[in-house]
């Protein structure tokens, strides 16, 4: 375990936040013009898949902020 602080902690959230306020700025701009006329199930589907998709690249992410390298300790 860790015992002394690193720049990677608060320079990890920060850039987590500014990516997910893009990512969501960019699917509120893009994607209700793509599927705004599809069924509501359909509409559903889309979102839910797009709203789980930015944890796709959080894990290895997590790992670079406590270890400061991108895949996990072996």
């Amino acid at each position: 375990m860790r015992e002394t602080p690193t720049w990677r902690i608060p320079l990890g959230i920060f850039a987590l936040f500014a990516a997910l306020m893009v990512y969501g700025v960019v699917i509120a701009r893009y994607a209700p013009s793509i599927i705004g006329g599809w069924s509501g199930g359909a509409q559903t589907v889309v979102y839910v898949t797009l709203g789980l998709i930015w944890l796709l690249p959080l894990r290895r992410f997590l790992i670079w902020m406590e270890t400061g390298r991108w895949s996990p300790p072996e």
